[in-house]
């Protein structure tokens, strides 16, 4: 069993490897919907310590039919995709999950609210209790919340919140007044 682990281990490993050359043996140059990079809160801390970028926070849930579509259309979007892994760390949360996160000196944890249901504290410190899925959360490299954005978004939405947060704009005006004038 543990030479079948390890020998599946080396293939995958192998199989992403081939995946990210092309034919002729370069790198691709531009990320697509299959090679983006999810990390999880842990990785997005680590990689800012020495490369610092803004976070991209997809807060979800396993039984969310709207994060599931947000997945297979505009997280699969190219545009979205590359745009994304050159300028954020993409984040997913599972606003549920039962492991323990440790971040700033505090350990954030999953607590049941009943019926067996739960929140993940970070989820909910992230999104001030608004508990709403999907809902995604911009921060900047320190790790200060830049926005909130609850809901489904198509790729031309979620493009212009994108650059609002890379391109620093909410430091120069108002959400609401750059979503309408772009």
């Amino acid at each position: 069993m543990k030479n079948f682990l390890l020998a599946a281990g080396v293939l995958l490993f192998s199989g992403a490897l081939l995946a990210a050359f092309n034919i002729r043996g370069t790198h691709a140059t531009q990320p697509t919907a299959d090679t983006l990079k999810w990390y999880t809160w842990e990785e997005a801390v680590e990689l800012n310590k020495t490369a610092p970028k803004k976070i991209f926070v997809d807060v979800y849930t396993d039984w969310c039919g709207w994060c599931k579509r947000m997945d297979k259309s505009t997280f699969a979007d190219s545009t979205i995709s590359a745009y994304m892994a050159a300028n954020f760390y993409p984040v997913k949360l599972n606003a549920e999950q039962k492991g323990d996160i440790e971040f700033n000196g505090q350990t954030f944890k999953f607590m049941e609210t009943g019926n067996g249901r739960g929140v993940h504290t970070l989820a909910y410190s992230l999104l001030e209790g608004d508990m709403r899925y999907p809902n995604f959360v911009y921060l900047n490299e320190k790790f200060e919340r830049i926005m909130i954005s609850p809901g489904y978004k198509e790729p031309n939405d979620i493009i212009k919140e994108l650059k609002f947060a890379a391109e620093e704009q909410y430091a120069k005006t108002t959400w609401e007044k750059y979503r309408d004038e772009n």
